[in-house]
Formats: structure tokens, sequence, C-alpha cells
């Protein structure tokens, strides 16, 4: 009973200890619930911290702080995820688990907060219910609070977060050395890029097509500058090393920032970033430290670049074979990538009719490279081509690097085509043509062929030809608008028709066109010498069987063998023929490229127009005397050029005697003593002798010939003008010089009389024109000149070519001995191996540019 009153006196003692075993317990279900969720995390963060205390995130790149750190917040994230069940501890829970935990039955801690449901205002009830709390009190005195039971042995039987936690304080002792690292060092980047100061290095490409040297922005001599004017096209480059990785590169106004490059395919960081841009408008490069500080900055002036301009020079001329000249001059402030020329047919066609050509492609040479004036000449042969012979209209295009294009006005003119003497070979090409231009003429073309073959007996003398007749009527039956067929067609009629014009003639000039393509594109393409020699050889056979086969028609058809002057005539033109191929050989082994271009396209003129038969017989024996005048003033301007080299070259050899000092330069003028024998053998039917003095008797014959050539030419009756009369006048005060001993005189008087004669033989030409006006000249563009300024093989007379300022002066004897002298020298001074190394590569690039 006494103990009883001790509770029942003191309630409140009995509460406080109730609410702290109750607090105990919360705590203990909250850990026992909560702390086998946290493991994961708390592993986590150990090792998060374990690698930061060991300084393992100051020793890595950015890229690696940067994963890792995103690898262990994803990781902490998932390691959250078990506290999604979390429940906390409720009132009753803590009630429940004090009474198991203390064995306590009848629930005594819960009676203590019960209240009477029912019967709460009888006294009598409420006296019981207050008797049975009190001993239910006297039984929780003295209650305990829960001990937390969290089953992490059980899900850890091999302890290893003590292991965890040991390494966790190895770690922390260990970050408070030299080597040690902080929680914070994953949050920040230790690249030691922050410390080196910033490098800018920037320049300017232009486009290779330019041939504008790249310019340094920031070289010492740009250091001042602050303005550059550069072509459009250019790449603008900006290289920026060490800085702190913020700096940014803007272009143009308004700023916009460049992004960064890859260089040579390597990745780009903050020690060495390269941005690039290319320019196509004026506007400033700029580099910026920050929001507010400009590094460099550089205003950039853009120069357009122009589209190219194409324009003729000359109506497109046409050969006597059907190879079209054509003469143009085409411009681009830097270069011109190509030009073509656009053919469209002029002549109007029925809105039904189906070509079965397109137009034909018509490339176009460029300009060379030493030439001002961009001035250019394409010779092509498009006679085979089935739109040949019909009327056109063409227009140059060019096109730059760029992409640019220009056009030139349009001309209409008959396409030209080769030219048939036969009546029935010219017709099978006119029908060949219409066929090419609408396949539904078939029909009609049908009948134009059983007309052929109407009276065979009469009008085809080659049984070979009416079978090829009857076989390409079939093949137009069977074809039955097969356009394929009707190519086939087209191409068998070609073939029929140059049988019946040539026989085997045109196999031979195929190959000699073929031959001479092959030596033009090496001479472009530089090839080597050996090439050169090959394709040479090539060359000369095939000239030489094209011309024997044109012999052996000769001897078949009397009227063509007339047209030529007489067998020596013929025998200089083959040694005319041999002599030019020799010379293009040499200039282009010499690196005289371009003029053995020159040359080479000088020769493709004269067998463009060798013609034959008929094309040459309306000429008669007026133009043949025409021919030897012509002939007659080409062999003065001959003899007169070999004196002046003559001139020039014992003129110098006098200097270089009388400059010398004794037993100085004798090796010298001994070798170019055994150099000129050659040279003075052809001197000697124009008098030779010791010295200048012996030149003086062949420039007074000279003089002699030409009054003889102006007395044949007063004979023809043409006027031989004042120009001759200078000419002589001028060979005269050479002479006189000569005799004196007064060379620079006498060669300056030998260049008027080379002069007068050119200007002579001009006005001579058009009076002969004048005289001969039911000549060969063209009723249309395209035609051809007049034949009295070709020999019989077509080629361009002594009158005419270099020597008369009428195409690119090949180089003379002199030009070619000093250019192979030149070689000679350099090759001579590469081999010295005591030449010093930057010398070397100096003359390795002379050599490479001839």
């Amino acid at each position: 009973m006494a103990v009883e009153n001790q509770h029942t006196a003191d309630p409140r003692a009995l509460s406080r200890r109730l609410r702290y075993a109750r607090a105990a317990t919360y705590a203990a279900i909250l850990s026992e619930r909560l702390l086998p969720r946290l493991l994961p995390l708390l592993l986590v963060l150990a090792l998060f911290a374990i690698l930061s205390w060991f300084g393992l995130f100051r020793v890595v790149g950015d890229a690696v702080r940067i994963v890792l750190v995103v690898l262990f917040g994803l990781v902490a994230l998932a390691s959250l995820w078990p506290l999604r069940g979390l429940r906390l501890p409720e009132a009753h829970d803590v009630d429940r688990r004090l009474e198991r935990e203390n064995a306590l039955s009848h629930a005594p801690i819960t009676t203590q907060e019960d209240r009477l449901a029912a019967g709460a205002d009888d006294g009598f009830a409420a006296a019981l219910w207050r008797a049975h709390q009190r001993r239910m009190a006297e039984r929780v005195d003295g209650v305990h609070g829960a001990q937390a039971k969290t089953g992490i042995p059980a899900r850890d039987p091999h302890a290893m977060r003590a292991a965890v936690a040991l390494v966790a304080v190895i770690a922390f002792a260990w970050s408070h050395g030299t080597a040690g690292g902080r929680l914070t060092d994953a949050f920040h980047s230790h690249h030691v890029a922050e410390t080196v100061p910033v490098r800018i290095d920037a320049w300017i490409t232009p486009p290779a097509y330019t041939g504008m040297a790249p310019i340094f922005l920031t070289s010492e001599q740009n250091a001042e500058r602050g303005d550059f004017t550069v072509p459009e096209g250019s790449v603008a480059v900006v290289r920026i090393a060490g800085g702190s990785g913020s700096e940014s590169v803007t272009w143009p106004e308004p700023q916009a920032a460049l992004g960064i490059a890859d260089e040579d395919g390597n990745a780009q960081t903050a020690a060495s970033r390269r941005y690039e841009v290319t320019l196509e408008g004026s506007g400033r490069l700029s580099v910026f430290a920050g929001p507010e500080e400009t590094l460099r900055d550089w205003s950039l002036s853009v120069m357009p670049d122009a589209a190219p301009t194409i324009a003729w020079l000359a109506e497109p001329v046409r050969a006597a074979n059907g190879a079209m000249t054509l003469q143009y001059r085409t411009l681009d402030d830097y270069r011109v990538a190509r030009a073509r020329g656009i053919i469209a047919l002029a002549e109007t066609r029925e809105d039904d009719a189906r070509p079965l050509y397109d137009a034909p492609e018509l490339p176009l040479s460029l300009p060379r490279r030493s030439s001002r004036d961009g001035a250019a000449k394409t010779v092509r042969d498009l006679a085979e081509h089935p739109w040949a012979g019909a009327r056109v209209t063409v227009i140059l295009e060019a096109e730059d690097d760029r992409g640019q294009i220009g056009r030139s006005e349009a001309k209409t003119f008959v396409l030209p085509g080769r030219p048939f003497a036969n009546p029935l070979a010219r017709a099978i090409i006119e029908q060949r043509r219409n066929l090419a231009l609408d396949a539904d003429a078939v029909p009609d073309i049908v009948d134009v062929l059983d007309v052929f073959t109407l009276y065979p007996e009469e009008t085809i003398d080659n049984a070979g030809h009416f079978l090829g007749l009857v076989t390409t009527r079939s093949r137009l039956i069977e074809a039955e608008g097969d356009e394929e067929a009707l190519r086939d067609v087209v191409d068998q009629m070609w073939e029929l028709a140059r049988g019946i014009e040539d026989g085997n003639l045109s196999e031979a000039e195929k190959r000699l066109q073929a031959a001479q393509q092959a030596l033009k594109e090496a001479l472009e393409n530089g090839a080597s010498d050996e090439e050169i020699e090959q394709l040479m050889a090539e060359l000369r056979e095939a000239m030489q069987e094209y011309l024997s086969e044109m012999a052996r028609q000769m001897q078949n058809n009397p009227d063509l063998a007339e047209q030529l002057p007489s067998d020596n005539m013929q025998e200089m033109d083959m040694q005319s023929l041999q002599e030019m191929l020799d010379k293009i050989e040499e200039l282009a082994k010499s690196g005289a490229r371009e003029q053995a271009q020159e040359l080479l396209s000088q020769l493709q003129d004269m067998m463009n127009n060798l013609q034959m038969g008929q094309h040459r017989m309306q000429q008669g024996d007026r133009q043949s005397q025409a021919q030897q005048q012509m002939n007659e003033l080409g062999e003065i301007l001959r003899q007169q050029q070999e004196l002046m080299n003559e001139t020039y070259r014992q003129n110098r050899r006098g200097g270089e005697q009388q400059g010398n000092q004794p037993g100085e330069q004798q090796g010298e003028g001994q070798q170019g003593q055994q150099g000129e024998p050659g040279q003075q053998g052809q001197m000697g039917e124009n008098g030779t002798g010791n010295g200048l003095e012996g030149l003086a008797p062949g420039q007074q014959a000279l003089r002699d010939r030409l009054e003889q050539f102006m007395d044949g030419l007063r004979g023809m009756g043409i006027n031989p003008g004042e120009e001759f009369g200078e000419a002589g006048r001028a060979m005269g005060d050479a002479g006189q010089a000569l005799q004196q001993g007064e060379g620079e005189q006498a060669f300056s008087e030998q260049g008027r009389a080379m002069d007068a004669l050119r200007r002579g033989a001009d006005s001579m030409m058009q009076q002969m024109q004048q005289a001969m006006d039911g000549g060969t000249g063209a009723s249309e563009p395209g035609g051809n000149r007049n034949a009295l300024d070709r020999d019989p093989l077509g080629r361009p007379q002594r009158s005419a070519g270099p020597d008369f300022g009428e195409t690119v002066e090949i180089p003379d004897e002199i030009d070619v001995r000093r250019a192979r002298e030149i070689l000679e020298a350099i090759r001579r001074r590469l081999g010295n191996a005591l030449s010093p190394q930057l010398e070397k590569e100096y003359l390795e690039r002379l050599l490479d540019l001839n």
C-alpha cells in the first residue's frame, strides 16, 4: 500500500519517465528503418571524400574531373532510391514497441492514454476506470526505452563498411600533407594554362589562284598596321596559345563569335585554340580577353572578285579541211580557270523535230601565262560532228575559280564542215546532217538515196560505194525510229562520204591529227623530254604517211599535181616541214615550251589548209607568179636576218677582244669562235671575210637583189612602194657602215631595213589581193583568207608570219643559242659540290621554270 500511495502521490514523475522511454524508442525505430536505406549513400559519399582527400581531382584533366563528378552525382541520386518507402514511426507504434520491449501485458502504457468511450457521466464507472489506470501505472513504473536493431551486419557480413571507414580516416590524414587534396577540388579547374601568358598569331591566306602571298597580321612589319586589303575568299586564321581559355574571336560587324576550328585533326584545348573564317565582306577581326578587354583588332577591306570577261577578237576562221579557228580575249582580275563555247542551232526547227545529237562541245584554250592582253586562239575540228554545215549561234563563256561566269556576244555563222569536192559525197553529208537534226526525216532521206542509185552506171564509178548506199538505205528502213540505230547510220554515212572523197587518205589524216593533238597536250602539261621525243617521232611518222598517201593520189589525179609549181617547190616544202619539226623539238627541249606551242600551232594551220584538187586550180598562172615573188621576198628577208645576226656576233666579238686585258678571257673567246663556223658558212653566198668589213659585199649584193625584186613587181603591174625604197637605202647605209667597221651603226641600219621590208610586204600583199579579186576569199564569217599569203601546203608565205609581226615571235638563232648557254651554265653551277645549298635550291627552281 505504501508503493501504491507513492505512485499515486507522484503522477508527474511517472509521466516524465514514460516520455523519455517513448523518445528513445522512437529514435530506435527510426534508425532501424532509415540506416539500412542510407548505407549506399554513405558509402558513395565516403568514396568521394577518399578520392578528394587523396588529391585525385587535382591531377586529372578537366574533362576527366567533370566526368567523375557527374558519375558520383548520378550514383548518389540512385542511392536515394530506397528512401522512397520510408515511413516515420507513429505514437501507437512507439507504445506497442515499449510494451513489447518491457514485456508488459494488457497494454498498461496504452491504458494511461485511453478514455471511457461510454458512461463517462456515470460516477461509479469513472471511479472504477481510474482504479484500473492506477493498477496499470504500477506496472509501468520502471519502464525503459527500446534498443535499435538495424540489421546492417546481416546486409554486410564481411564488414566492408569498416574498411571504408578505415581508408577514409587514412585519406583524411593524408589531406593535411603537401600532396593532399580538398573536398572542393572536384568543383574547379586546376589546369596550368591559367598561369601561361596569352600569345596571338594571326594571318590571312589569299586563295591559291590569286598567286598572292599570305599576310601575317601579327608580324613585326605589321605590328603598327591596323588596316589591310585582302582578296575576296581569303581565309583569316587566329591562333591563341596560353591565356585563361576565355579569349574569343569575333567577325564581322555586328560582332559574331567564331567557333574553334580543329587544326590537323587534333582536339583544341585551352592552351591552344585556332579560329578561322572565310572573308566574303569587309569588317573588323577582333580578339577579346573578356567582355570589355580587347587584345588585338584589325580592319579588313575585302576586294570583290570580279567576274571574268571574254570577247571575240575576230570572226571565226574556217580552214580548208573544215577545222575552225576562234580568236578571242579573256580577262580576269586573277585568272580564268576554264572557258568554252556554247553552240546552239540558229535555224528554226519544227516543234516536233527529234534531233539525234546534242550540240558539240567546244572547250577553249586559255591564254598563255606570258600573255598580257589575254588574247588566245583555239583550233577545233568539228567537221565530223553531224551539226557541221548547219547555221549555229556561238557564245563564248569564261569561268574563274570562284565559279563566276562571263559571256561574250553571240555570233551566228555556218559551223565549218569538211569541204567535199565529189558531188555524191557532198550530197551524202547533206542528208546525214538532215538525219542528225531530225530523226523523223528518214522517209525523205530514203527517197533521196533512191535517186542516188537510180542510174548507178552513170553516177557511181565504184561498186563498193554503190553497195554502201544500198546498205545505208536498208539500215534506215530497218531502224524504224530507233535512235541508237539511226546514230549508227549517221556514222556510216560519214565514213561512206569520206571513202568516196579521199579513199585511204582519211585514215592517214586521222592519225596525223591525233599525233598533233597529243604533242600539243604534252607541251601544255609540261611533259618530259623523253615523252616529247617519242611524240615527235610519232608525228613525223604520221606526217610522212599522210604526205605519201597524198602523193599517190596526185599520181592518179593530174589536175591535183598542176596546182604545185614544180618538183623543186615540193622538195623545198618537204624540207621546210622537217625543219619546222626539228625546230619544235629543239624549242621544247631547251625549255621554250610556249614558243614550241606557237610553232606547232602554225604547223597545224599549215596542215589544215593542205588542200587537194580543184581547191587550188582556180588560182592559175597569175598566182604562181605572185608566189614566186613572195618566195623571193622571203629569201631576201632570210638573208638580211642572217646578215644581221652575223653583224651582231662580229661586233660583240670585236668588243670583247678590245675590252679584255692580255691573258684574260682567252678560253671564252676560243669557245665562241669554235661555235660560229656553221653560221659563217651560211653567209658564204653573201660574201664573208675577216671581221665586219668582210660582210659589206654580202650586204651590197643583197641590196642589188632587192632592186631586181622591185623590177619584177613593176613587171607584174604592182607598185613597189616607198617601203622597199627605204629598205634599199637602209641596206646601202648598212654596207657603208660595215666597210668602215662601225658595227653598231650597221646593225641599226639592218634593223631599219628589216622593218621597211616587212611594211613593204604588207603593202604588196594588199595590192596582190586587190588584183586577184577572183581568189578564195570567204563570203561568210569563218571563211578562208586569200590564198596569196599561203604556199602550196597552205602554210604562211615568207611574206607572212613572225617576221611580219602576225604571230608570236619565234626565237631566232641567237636567242636559242643564248638560252642553251644559260641552261648549260645553270647545270654546271648546280653540279659544283662547293655551291651553297641555298644557291642550289634557287638554281633547281630556275630549271623547273624552264
